[in-house]
């Protein structure tokens, strides 16, 4: 998933948000 290749580039606090029954979903991350 998109969450897990985030992680494994070095982002932290991913989270996502699936929006419109699952069509869209927001990612979001931090990297410091």
């Amino acid at each position: 998933t998109l969450k897990s290749m985030m992680e494994q580039a070095g982002f932290e606090r991913v989270s996502f948000h699936n929006l419109t029954g699952g069509v869209v979903a927001l990612h979001k991350g931090f990297k410091f």
